[in-house]
């Protein structure tokens, strides 16, 4: 999940360098955590966060059904 999330992030910036994606398992889901350049994060959250909305709609229809739910922050 982490690879879809950096590889969705990075055809949307500037600066695909500054793109970093954290990983933290809880006992009950997986937090993703997507950080990026100050200048390029009105392009990863979008107009009234349509951007962000859909990628956490393409990680959720991702997940296995059975699997722990995945959740994406952007810091």
């Amino acid at each position: 999940m982490r690879e879809l999330v950096l590889f969705l992030a990075k055809s949307l910036v500037d600066q695909p360098d500054a793109v970093q994606v954290m990983e933290t398992e809880g006992p009950e889901a997986i937090i993703l955590e997507l950080s990026v350049a100050p200048e390029d994060m009105g392009k990863v959250i979008g107009k009234q966060g349509r951007i962000a909305k859909a990628i956490r709609t393409v990680v959720k229809a991702a997940t296995d059904k059975n699997a722990k739910p995945v959740f994406v922050e952007i810091q």
